[in-house]
């Protein structure tokens, strides 16, 4: 069995609505996706783990920007197949 893991990762697709993207630590990447700046109805996701914004409906971009950064720099989740 091959311990050898690729030296990067593809890229998900990017949704129309995506704001900002972060890379996590283990290569997954984190959307950050809403109508933007203004609404509160913006969330993130990893792509991952599979966790997400702790609000239902979402928040302000401001308000979630640096749980999404948070959550990039501690996540260790590589994407799977």
């Amino acid at each position: 069995m091959s311990t050898a893991t690729p030296a990067a990762f593809t890229e998900p697709d990017r949704p129309k609505n995506l704001l900002i993207r972060f890379i996590t630590v283990g290569g997954s990447y984190v959307d950050v996706t809403g109508p933007g700046e203004h609404s509160n109805k913006n969330r993130w996701n990893c792509h991952g783990c599979g966790g997400s914004s702790q609000l239902v409906e979402g928040d302000f971009l401001f308000c979630i920007r640096p749980d999404a950064n948070s959550h990039a720099a501690a996540c260790r989740a590589i994407p799977l197949p």
